[in-house]
């Protein structure tokens, strides 16, 4: 199937970059730390900024010293931090103002995860740093798609997390999802426009600098909305 969009809006976590492991490590000793149950912790810091988390269990903490803690063992924590299927040979393929990040992480942690998976450092990223409202809301991903000079429409978002895929959805954009981290109803129900695997069923087929980008997209599951 082949699909046409004028730039590409990447996740990070869980798209490009498959952290899941040194993400568990650091939320599971920091529940401990406060008495909460770490997989469900985990499960609920997924796709979001974690400050959203920390204010949410621990409505009455320092917010900003307990997200500098999680933040700073995320960063020291890069141990089996790669990248995913197909991710490096896509973003290689794509002209640099064709796509962007939008991430939940800060700007540090995200650049540090890039690196250490070995991808190529964007020329365009939003972190966390550089909204007011992090995902579901709309913001992260209208931004990217301004910096690019696009708007959100004319857009495909690329997610893993339900609350990045509403975030893609409430910009307008068309998602697709991959099975990396949630379940496919879950996907579903969180509005995905496609499922795939990962992104080594997606592939650059042609492009000009004047041109949408023509993308083949090598397994669908869910139909378009």
């Amino acid at each position: 199937m082949k699909i046409q969009c004028r730039a590409i809006l990447f996740d990070l976590d869980g798209v490009l970059v498959d952290s899941t492991p040194a993400v568990a490590r650091v939320w599971t000793i920091w529940a401990n730390k406060h008495g909460f149950v770490p997989q469900d912790v985990v499960r609920q810091a997924h796709g979001r900024p974690s400050i959203t988390t920390i204010r949410e269990l621990l409505p009455y903490a320092d917010h900003q010293a307990e997200n500098r803690i999680v933040e700073r063992g995320e960063i020291e924590d890069t141990e089996g931090v790669i990248p995913l299927p197909g991710a490096l040979e896509l973003l290689q393929a794509l002209p640099p103002d064709r796509w962007a990040i939008a991430t939940s992480c800060t700007r540090r942690l995200a650049e540090v995860r890039i690196r250490a998976a070995g991808l190529p450092v964007p020329a365009h990223m939003i972190t966390s740093n550089d909204v007011q409202r992090g995902k579901p809301d709309p913001e992260p991903y209208c931004k990217a798609a301004q910096i690019l000079g696009f708007t959100p429409a004319n857009c495909i978002v690329v997610e893993d997390a339900p609350a990045g895929i509403r975030a893609g959805k409430a910009a307008r954009a068309r998602v697709l999802a991959l099975r990396t981290t949630a379940s496919d109803p879950e996907l579903r129900e969180s509005g995905a426009t496609w499922i795939i695997n990962d992104l080594a069923f997606l592939h650059l087929v042609s492009y000009t600098p004047t041109d949408p980008l023509c993308l083949l997209l090598n397994e669908q599951l869910a139909p378009p909305l």
